[in-house]
């Protein structure tokens, strides 16, 4: 099976070894993204909501070099460092896809990098004629 790395500025460079996203076959594998701010590197102020909304437009930019978008995602797993944060991610989630929503796992983890307090990684349904 082929693998394609996807890469856009318009999202944060890679912080270790991995590609912002690899596509393999028809399928799109979205690195977890975190709340920093494309352009300056830093994590976005704001808390949970405005770090959410800035997961989802790294993931969006993400998406668009593969040629989807938010809609395109079928699978997302979101990395919260307090499961009492949810209902937020929920009511940013409502704003950001439509119906029908993403499958999804949230899950509690003790930390996160660069002390984000959400991150979300994503699989994407591609093309196979774009490998």
């Amino acid at each position: 099976m082929t693998r394609k790395a996807i890469a856009t500025t318009e999202a944060p460079a890679a912080i270790g070894p991995y590609s912002q996203a690899i596509q393999a076959g028809s399928w799109v594998f979205l690195s977890g993204q975190i709340g920093l701010d494309p352009a300056s590197g830093e994590l976005v102020g704001g808390g949970v909501e405005a770090q959410t909304r800035q997961v989802f437009r790294n993931l969006n930019a993400v998406a668009a070099a593969a040629g989807g978008s938010l809609e395109s995602l079928v699978k997302l797993t979101v990395y919260l460092t307090d499961l009492g944060d949810y209902a937020t991610v929920n009511e940013v989630m409502q704003s950001v896809f439509s119906e029908p929503f993403p499958a999804r796992a949230a899950v509690e983890v003790s930390a996160l990098p660069r002390g984000a307090c959400v991150e979300v990684e994503a699989i994407m349904a591609g093309r196979e004629a774009d490998v």
